[in-house]
């Protein structure tokens, strides 16, 4: 393996993809390894850029040959994973692969590469903020938000299994030091 991993996770609605893309976007030989999912489309996004966009009978089909490093039904019927193509492909050429994982997915991830990799856990700086910022993003049913709040309850106790953990409380400031942590990373032996 010539490069190394990255793995960014949080809860829904902590800032985790405006993060992701700020980093994409500094000079870091970063590519982003695009989960597998079974969830439909929100919003603008395409298949093969957020996401790889899976049939549930399709993602299923992938899981018994063995084609994920990890996978997880985070709401039922609702999986997201890790494709071991997208990874190899991504390692086997001069850059390092950045994941935006689900906190399990990112644990996973981490014992697999060990020292080869670097976690960084991105925390909403409240449930109040948090709850603010997913009604604000208008993507999801008030139904599904109140279960995506239920599920951090849960994903905040992986915390201290990162590597790192970064408050987005000042976006600007979570995005630098985010960047300086994953830079010193990059740079180290």
């Amino acid at each position: 393996m010539n490069g190394k991993v990255i793995i960014i996770s949080a809860p829904s609605g902590s800032g985790k993809s405006t993060i992701i893309n700020y980093l994409l976007e500094q000079n870091l030989p970063l590519q982003f390894a695009v989960s597998a999912t079974s969830r439909p489309p929100r919003g603008n996004e395409k298949n093969g850029v957020e996401y790889y966009f899976l049939s549930l009978q399709a993602f299923k089909k992938k899981i018994r040959e063995d084609e994920f490093i990890e996978y997880e039904e985070v709401y039922k019927d609702t999986f997201y994973g890790s494709l071991k193509s997208e990874v190899e492909r991504i390692l086997s050429g001069q850059n390092h692969v950045l994941f935006d994982l689900d906190v399990k997915g990112g644990s996973r991830i981490k014992k697999k590469y060990k020292e080869k990799s670097l976690s960084v856990f991105i925390m909403p700086p409240s449930m109040d903020e948090l709850r603010k910022r997913l009604y604000a993003r208008g993507t999801d049913s008030p139904e599904m938000i109140e279960l995506r709040l239920e599920r951090v309850k849960y994903e905040l106790g992986f915390a201290s299994e990162f590597d790192v953990v970064i408050i987005n409380d000042v976006l600007e400031k979570a995005q630098i030091e985010t960047f300086q942590a994953i830079q010193q990373f990059i740079h180290s032996k």
